[in-house]
């Protein structure tokens, strides 16, 4: 439970660290370096600010293999990262508390509703929609008819699910996003009118999806646009019709991608990057930020640059980049000096 005190040797075998120092000490909470004192832990995730050590107040401090033990308390871990995660989700643990299903919120016919969840004023429910236990709605959510969302699941304020779509269980979608809306599709006829494509497909959210404020999924033209188990998408990311995201992969600020693009798992796309459509990107490849994929690419691949090529190569042609000037100057200087020299071997004809 919130609040609960924890033992480091309890804290220990969660992130599967060693630890070193009194296993009997409790612990409250986790803070940051600088301010944590008595009763909380905090990490170092770099050897290189392990003399920071000496000034600490906390009671623990998680550390990376190899960091030398000063005295104070520690759990080393292989990644400090991942265990001070887990250590504060542990923290953070609140068990469910269902508050029902408020008066002022309006529910459509023939909806399957349990009675462990939470359903706060103004949210509206289309017909036919199928919740599970311990579902969360917070106010002016809106679902469509035919709606189902899995157990566990968390809708903050102000998202939309439209009609028909699939939400799977321990999925947390934030404040303003869109579930469901139109895909961007039209034919052009030579009058050079837009004739709009209707979209019937849906969206499928599998479980454990993490979705950020002000997301758009679109759905799909025909069939389903899926964002695959595990998945996470940061603020303001647009998918188009038809997309496939894999397993794992992290969307990060900003990233667009277009209709009917397929990726692999554990892909990384870093902020304001875009996929043009109809691409596939295969497992673990990464995308740098600002970066505009224009060609499959391979598997375990880096790619960086508009357009996008390999890492290393974008690297290079950016250290080339900053030397344009000097080398504008130069070809100008060497070509002064060409019309010199064939102007006098004009002369010596």
């Amino acid at each position: 439970m919130a609040g609960e005190s924890r033992s480091l040797a309890g804290l220990a075998a969660l992130v599967q660290g060693e630890l070193h120092g009194d296993p009997g000490i409790l612990i409250d909470g986790v803070a940051d370096f600088d301010s944590a004192g008595p009763g909380e832990i905090t990490f170092v995730a770099d050897l290189k600010h392990q003399a920071r050590l000496d000034g600490c107040r906390a009671s623990a401090v998680i550390v990376p293999p190899g960091c030398l033990w000063t005295g104070l308390p520690v759990i080393r871990a292989q990644n400090p990262y991942l265990a001070v995660a887990l250590i504060h989700n542990l923290f953070m643990e609140k068990p469910f508390a269902a508050a029902g299903v408020d008066q002022r919120a309006v529910i459509g016919n023939d909806c399957l509703i349990p009675d462990e969840v939470s359903i706060a004023p103004l949210v509206f429910i289309g017909d036919r929609v199928r919740l599970g236990l311990r579902v969360t709605l917070h106010p002016g959510v809106v679902l469509g008819d035919d709606v189902e969302i899995g157990d566990d699941t968390v809708l903050h304020a102000n998202v939309t699910v439209a009609a028909g779509c699939l939400i799977g269980q321990r999925v947390i979608i934030h404040s303003g996003a869109v579930i469901g809306s139109d895909g961007f599709g039209y034919a052009t006829d030579n009058q050079g009118r837009h004739v709009k494509r209707p979209q019937v497909g849906i969206v499928q959210i599998e479980d454990e999806v993490e979705i950020g404020a002000n997301t758009c999924i679109d759905r799909a033209t025909f069939g389903r646009t899926l964002v695959r188990r595990g998945a996470k998408l940061d603020n303001l990311v647009q998918l188009g019709h038809n997309v496939v995201i894999g397993e794992n992969s992290l969307l990060i600020a900003q990233v667009g991608i277009s209709g009917s693009v397929t990726t692999g798992r554990n892909v990384v796309l870093a902020g304001q990057a875009g996929v043009a459509g109809h691409l596939h990107l295969g497992d673990q490849v990464m995308v740098a930020a600002k970066a505009g994929v224009h060609g499959d690419v391979a598997a375990g691949n880096v790619v960086s640059g508009l357009p996008a090529i390999p890492h290393k190569t974008w690297l290079r042609a950016s250290a080339v980049y900053g030397k344009l000037p000097e080398m504008a100057r130069d070809i100008r200087e060497l070509k002064r000096q060409l019309a010199e020299l064939s102007a006098k071997m004009k002369d010596g004809d």
